[in-house]
Formats: C-alpha cells, structure tokens, sequence
C-alpha cells in the first residue's frame, strides 16, 4: 500500500516537473509575424512552393537565387501538426504577380528570426526602419515616376548586394525586396524592385526612378547593415 502511493507519488511529481506532451489541432494555423517580429525561411537544399498545401506547384527553388545569394522567403504563419511542430509554412514569394503567397514544407525551411520592419510611404516620400518595434531611421526617397511607379504592397527584404562600382547609379549596393515593377517588361529578372544608394543625390524627394527606392549613400550603407533578408517592407500609396 505505502510502495503503491508512493509510485503514485512520484508519477504526478514526474508529471508536474515535465509537464504534458503539447497538443495541438491539426491543421491548426499560428501567424508567425507581427511588428516588432517577422522570420526569414531560408531554403535548405531545395523548396517547393504550392497554391495550398500538397496542391498546385508555384515554383521550385534552390539553395541560391539568381544573383548567387541564399534563397529567402518570407514566412507568414505556421500550420501546426498535432505535437504542435510545424508541418507547412506560409510564405511570401519573391515571384510575379506582386504579392503571391504560397505553402512550403516546414522541414525545406530553415527559420531565422528577423527584428527589423520597414515602413515606405510614397506620398510623403518618406522610409522608416523600425527595430523590434521602435524606428530608428528615418529618410527621404526618390520613387518611381507617374511612369514607372514604385510597386504597393506588403513585400520583404529577399537579397542585398553590393555594387561593384559605389559611384555607379546604385551607390554602394541596393537592399532587394519581393516586389517588380508592373510596367517593365524587358528588365532582367522581371524588373525587381530594391532600395539603393545613388549617384544623384538631387533626384532624392523626387518621383524620378524607374521604381526603385533611391536613398543617399550613408544612409544605404545603414539600411544595407540593419535590414536584414526576411524584413518586412510594407509600401503604402
């Protein structure tokens, strides 16, 4: 009797200090980003994105995108398998038409999570860049001309490159983002849209790119160190 409690005992002790398995539904979906917190999916080896999960295939993708840089996505939620890990991830893509989500297996994925946000507002032709919910940096940009307007929307930061020349029309490097343009059809690459520096200071406050976003060269090189691939962009009109 007194061995028996005892075991009891000890049972619910063990039970107290480990605690129950996580359940969760199946199925069940968890937004994985917000203001002050968003993550980057990079791609292990290879990923495939479809319309819904085990639906139509999107796109398959590398390790590496076109530039030579790690493929990123741009992770919206998770859906939970019944021991609560993640079965599917819900992605933004870096893929016409601007905006396009799609359903990547969790394990093609590898999470990292991002503290920064940035915030473009095109009629004020302003950028702010937002750490762990608080901007830090605020600046004027050069947009897209009535012409070529910049792409609106909510995107992400996907690649950052340097340039080869810093005095050339892109400063010293531009931060790329998942959006393109919606009228230039003969760019390389579908026209994606970037934040950069620029050999044209005086262009910036202006609606003078061909879509992009000019900044001034010092200000790229921090934008460049602080937004890091995964970080939200929102672009508003």
């Amino acid at each position: 009797m007194v061995v028996g409690s005892f075991a009891s005992l000890f049972g619910l002790v063990i039970a107290l200090v480990v605690g129950p398995e996580p359940r969760c539904v199946t199925g069940s979906l968890e937004p994985l980003r917000s203001e002050a917190r968003a993550y980057a999916g990079v791609v292990r080896n290879e990923a495939i994105a479809y319309r819904r999960p085990g639906g139509t295939v999107l796109r398959r993708f590398g390790r590496t995108n076109a530039n030579g840089h790690a493929t990123v996505l741009g992770v919206l939620a998770a859906m939970r398998n019944r021991d609560c890990s993640a079965g599917w991830y819900r992605v933004q893509l870096p893929l016409k038409p601007n905006g396009i989500t799609g359903w990547v297996r969790a394990k093609q994925l590898a999470l990292v999570e991002v503290r920064t946000r940035i915030v473009v507002d095109l009629s004020e032709r302003t950028l702010v860049l937002h750490r762990n919910g608080k901007p830090i940096l605020r600046t004027r940009v050069a947009i897209g001309s009535p012409a070529t307007p910049t792409p609106v929307g909510r995107f992400y930061v996907d690649q950052r490159i340097r340039a080869r020349n810093p005095r050339g029309p892109y400063g010293p490097g531009a931060v790329g983002f998942s959006a393109f343009s919606e009228v230039l059809t003969h760019w390389a690459q579908g026209a994606p849209a970037a934040i950069h520096g620029t050999n044209r200071p005086e262009t910036i406050g202006a609606a003078r790119s061909n879509g992009c976003l000019r900044v001034r060269n010092d200000v790229l090189l921090r934008i460049f160190a602080l937004a890091l691939p995964g970080t939200p962009v929102v672009v508003r009109p």
